[in-house]
């Protein structure tokens, strides 16, 4: 046990009463994608090592072992549960509101949820940490404080695959109360792998790909369960026979540890039955907080379950308060995508790649967690701190990390390629490949403040793909849903810029644009896209690492002149072709558009920058990665001549883009559609400019018009502001065609994006009115922990978990430099 400490909620968490359901959460617009309904809490793990997730009613629900992969259901056996006895009465719960759906525990009873008018506890959350708080049921105050080691800039501890569970205990009665805390675990050991090895990709009915995940739940043969101890800490290890020394995905241990006292006595179970009544463990727990202390070591037959238990059973005279620690940690040290292809986790490099290192995981946890604890507290507290920012902002901005964990994310071993690993997140869950590059445009700024070099690792791969093809032709989901007459095309032609890094049923990293709705070889804005974030890296984290540009330099040469050829007219702009051809996917463009074609003026200005200060630093394209295609770019004088090409190219399409587009009090969504729409984002290339200190694309003056026709259209006059900003809605807040699908989406990201805009504009306080609405109907409407792309006005999402909405980070961003400017 430890020396308690005082247990301080910031003020600005998320908080929900334990229990206590939704009225009408948001559901999902398309039966296709998925809805696990509102039960979501914090995610528990680090990054790329799997993780847990725990919700505000107590039941451990969210299993992402298996990288890349979802699944959402409750395992009863996993749980803690509390004894209390005064002497002369006792009472017992597993803390967990809602009894197994199938009828196993039966003999367990659980604890009461909060009602509108009883409150039985509060959930908070604040991530990485999350509190559980037991009001108005027990004598004791007793409160659960969990969390991971993630905080800013460490690329170590923010891998590991632990969980921290510190209780606090406190007696504010007159009299003794014993208490005993016990922890449950279901060996699970060879559950989180595909039983399929090769699944079938299928084009759903929204024309993405999916293939069938099927973990092997259940599959328990051979787990067994064994208690190690030394005289520091006790611990219950979940492990498997296997047959030879070979780890293969789903091989591995999980771990459940505490810390010995002599004032704290340990209980144990080795053996018991999740399948059963649950009585084993139950019946001595329940009558005064003990357990049998059995233990059997021997591995599980076919179809056969079995759990671990620690109980640790203390008294706490009148005052007295007790910290008791568990951990949970857990070594799946293998992620495989297609079969045999197969990657370790960047935690391996510290603690080995056996699969046999959960309980030293757990004893390091031990050791060091109220070491991470203070450097967590250390990372949060000056923002916690600020008085010119909300609490609701300051909740948001941290708990939207949330995906940097659960986001099915992905973090290899170090090599001598990549010193740090390979980092990837999801687009989202349901469409389930890797960091979609229009999407962490706007997603990626709390992976740049917090850990910028994953962030560069991300872009130093995409550098990579650029220049490769894959000649595959497969089934375009668009053309197919419309009828064409041609329905697929190839799969990545070289130099165009791709639009993911790949799928975990395929390999990531190397077999890019996996998704196939659109033919995203012929999209408009992804080599914008990959201009603007090399050059927002380097410059956004020091502006000192040359080479970071110099690595990605010929994959931007070879870009920007693969998107030129789509400039069919000649006048300096690539022309959309009348087809979805950008992030917004299911909305035609037609010629030069505000959209893409800003982000051109802005990618050429930021290649600009880059070329000159390759040539100040004498870096040609000398170090492309090994890319032997991009050889002919290696001298000062083909950098030279490529800064003055774009700068011609960036004359032309700066004065055509005028012409083309401004209507006197907005930029036009393009130029041959003839639309009057609005579109919130039409000036995502100025934002841009600005914030990498580039020359405006636009006259100043012309930008602040067109932005506060924004806010007046797309939010204020679209359903009264309740919802936030429409994508795109006439200048009277109607839609252009009510059937439309994206432009009456309010996009979560997109509408933090505009708000950093809105900041960056000098226009704060509508900036924080319009993130305040999107907020709301975030987390109070079920949605917390799978922040969705889109939301709409009947109350649907859709493509939930999703990257964009970290763009929540490019506000603060803008908000602090300017603080800083001051």
């Amino acid at each position: 046990m430890t020396k308690p400490h005082s247990t301080v909620i910031p003020s600005c968490t998320w908080s929900r009463p334990i229990g206590l359901g939704w009225d009408k959460p948001y559901t999902v617009r398309y039966a296709s994608n998925i809805d696990d309904g509102p039960w979501h809490g914090m995610p528990l793990g680090g990054f790329g090592a799997g993780c847990i997730g725990r919700s505000s009613r107590g039941d451990f629900n969210l299993w992402h072992i298996d990288g890349g992969e979802h699944t959402f259901q409750n395992i009863p056996a996993c749980q803690f549960s509390v004894f209390e006895s005064d002497g002369t009465s006792s009472q017992s719960y597993a803390l967990a509101t809602e009894p197994p759906k199938n009828g196993s525990l039966a003999a367990w009873k659980w604890y009461p949820a909060s009602t509108t008018t009883q409150s039985t506890g509060t959930y908070h959350a604040l991530y990485p940490r999350s509190w559980f708080v037991y009001e108005n049921v027990l004598q004791a105050q007793l409160t659960c404080e969990q969390f991971s080691p993630i905080w800013a800039e460490n690329y170590q501890e923010s891998s590991y695959p632990v969980a921290v569970f510190n209780w606090n205990a406190h007696n504010p009665t007159n009299a003794p109360i014993t208490l005993s805390i016990m922890l449950t675990w279901q060996n699970m050991v060879g559950w989180f792998t595909n039983a399929l090895k090769s699944p079938e990709v299928q084009i759903r009915d929204d024309g993405s790909p999916v293939y069938e995940y099927q973990p092997r739940l259940g599959d328990s043969q051979d787990n067994y369960n064994l208690i190690v101890e030394n005289t520091e800490y006790f611990s219950c290890i979940c492990s498997r026979v296997v047959d030879d020394q070979s780890v293969e995905e789903g091989d591995g241990s999980w771990c459940i540890a505490t810390i010995k006292h002599p004032q704290v006595e340990v209980f144990y179970h080795t053996r018991w039955n999740p399948a059963g009544t649950g009585s084993d463990v139950w019946e001595s727990f329940a009558a005064d907080g003990s357990l049998p202390n059995y233990q059997d070591a021997s591995p599980a037959l076919e179809n056969t379950q079995i759990g671990s238990a620690i109980a640790l059973r203390f008294t706490l005279q009148p005052g007295e308060t007790l910290d008791i620690p568990f951990v949970l940690s857990w070594d799946f040290p293998v992620t495989e995508f297609a079969a045999g292809i197969n990657y370790y986790r960047r935690y391996t490099d510290f603690f080995g790649r056996g699969g046999n290192h959960a309980e030293a995981i757990a004893s390091t946890a031990l050791t060091q967690y109220q070491t991470w604890y203070k450097n967590i507290e250390n990372w949060q507290q000056p923002i916690i701190d600020r008085e010119d920012l909300p609490d609701w902002f300051k909740m948001a901005l941290f708990n939207e990390l949330y995906d940097l964990t659960s986001g099915g994310t992905l973090w290899s071993a170090a090599s001598e390629l990549d010193p740090i690993g390979q980092f990837a997140v999801l687009e989202c869950l349901d469409y389930r490949w890797y960091e979609s590059l229009d999407v962490r445009l706007y997603g990626s700024f709390g992976l740049l403040h917090l850990f910028p070099e994953l962030e560069k690792s991300v872009m130093r791969a995409f550098a990579r793909a650029i220049p490769h093809s894959d000649d595959h032709q497969r089934v375009i989901g668009y053309y197919y849903t419309i009828g064409a007459d041609t329905t697929t095309a190839v799969r990545k032609v070289a130099g165009a810029t791709p639009h993911d890094l790949g799928a975990p049923n395929e390999h990531v990293w190397e077999k890019t644009n996996y998704t196939c709705y659109q033919d995203c070889n012929l999209w408009k804005d992804l080599g914008s896209d990959f201009v603007l974030q090399v050059y927002r890296d380097f410059l956004l984290t020091g502006a000192d690492d040359v080479q970071f540009l110099a690595d990605c330099w010929a994959g931007i040469v070879q870009t920007l002149n693969y998107l030129k050829t789509f400039d069919l007219d000649g006048d300096g702009i690539p022309e959309n072709s009348g087809a979805p051809d950008q992030t917004f996917d299911d909305w035609r463009l037609q010629g030069v558009s505000a959209y893409c074609g800003g982000l051109w003026l802005a990618a050429l200005e930021a290649a600009i920058a880059i070329s000159d200060i390759l040539l100040t630093n004498h870096r040609g394209a000398t170090a492309v990665l090994g890319v032997s295609p991009m050889s002919k770019w290696r001298s000062a004088e083909d950098t030279e001549e490529l800064g003055q090409r774009y700068r011609v190219w960036l004359a032309q399409s700066r004065t055509v883009y005028q012409e083309k587009l401004w209507n006197g009090q907005y930029f036009r969504l393009d130029s041959e559609s003839g639309s009057d729409v609005v579109m919130a984002d039409q000036l995502c290339g100025q934002f841009y400019a600005r914030l990498l200190g580039l020359p405006d694309i636009v006259p100043s003056d012309r930008a602040l018009s067109a932005l506060q026709t924004v806010y007046d259209a797309c939010f204020l006059k679209f359903c009264d502001g309740e919802f936030g900003a429409a994508n795109g809605v006439r200048p009277d807040g109607s839609p252009e065609n009510p059937n439309a699908t994206h432009p009456l989406e309010v996009w979560t990201g997109i509408n933090f994006g505009l708000a950093a805009f809105l900041v960056q504009m000098g226009m704060q306080e509508e900036a924080l009115k319009l993130t305040g609405a999107v907020v709301q109907q975030i987390y109070r409407n079920g949605l917390q922990f799978r922040t969705p792309e889109a939301i709409t006005a009947s109350g649907t999402f859709r493509a939930s978990t999703y990257l964009r909405a970290m763009a929540i980070w490019a506000i603060y961003l803008v908000i602090d430099s300017k603080r800083h400017i001051r």
